[in-house]
């Protein structure tokens, strides 16, 4: 028997580092097609998917790179930086025959939606994967932030945040061997601990509005579909 989600309607966030895959910079496009696969795996199951991409496999306004830029500024690169991202997982996505839209915080009509809540909601309800571009479209802000913000406004069950680690540790685990890595813990203590698995703001914002966060190794083949059945992999970010 096929196993069934536990989830209708999703936000997943993922990195722009992922889409890099084993090169230092930029995109795999071997890997966005393995993504695309696992992807198109919950898209089956009839899983109403949000997507918000990073973008710093290409820039990053927070960086070395941007030391001396202007913040606004290096933050809007970083943010078309997600759009680049947003339609090559696009593109991947429609190859493997999922249907997807890319709606952009930052209007550029040309190549992709403009995002408005309602348009992004119709879209997933007649089954479209929303790829939501371009952050929140104001500097200052991460893509975590974005996710949040977005998980919040598409009425998502839950925010599974994809990383290269298997879930939150109470150290960094490839500098602490003695890190400990938590099944489960509250939005509060992950704040106060300053854990960095996400943005402050971000865990605030979904700590005020009860959207659960799960944060999961993406590397493992298959782990988006078992974190969407329910399968207990990484760890919790829960009220209690």
């Amino acid at each position: 028997m096929s196993p069934k989600p536990v989830y209708n309607r999703v936000l997943l966030k993922l990195s722009g580092e992922a889409l890099k895959g084993e090169r230092e910079y930029g995109i795999d496009p071997a890997y966005i097609v393995k993504l695309a696969g696992e992807i198109r795996e919950v898209h089956a199951l009839g899983v109403e998917t949000g997507i918000v991409v990073g973008g710093g496999n290409i820039f990053r306004g927070a960086s070395e790179a941007a030391a001396h830029m202007n913040r606004s500024v290096a933050d809007t690169i970083g943010m078309i930086a997600t759009v680049i991202n947003s339609l090559m997982l696009q593109d991947a996505l429609e190859h493997a025959g999922v249907p997807t839209r890319v709606l952009s915080a930052i209007e550029m009509r040309q190549v992709c939606e403009p995002y408005i809540r309602r348009r992004a909601i119709r879209h997933m309800e007649k089954n479209r994967v929303v790829i939501l571009a371009a952050g929140t479209g104001n500097p200052y802000f991460s893509t975590d932030s974005a996710a949040a913000l977005r998980a919040n406004e598409l009425e998502a069950q839950v925010l599974l945040k994809a990383t290269k680690v298997d879930g939150i540790y109470s150290a960094d685990p490839n500098k602490d061997a003695s890190a400990v890595r938590y099944d489960r813990i509250s939005y509060q203590e992950a704040i106060s601990k300053n854990l960095r698995v996400m943005d402050t703001s971000a865990l605030s914002l979904c700590r005020d509005s009860g959207i659960p966060i799960i944060v999961f190794n993406l590397f493992e083949p298959g782990n988006i579909r078992r974190v969407v059945c329910g399968d207990p992999i990484g760890t919790l970010v829960t009220k209690d």
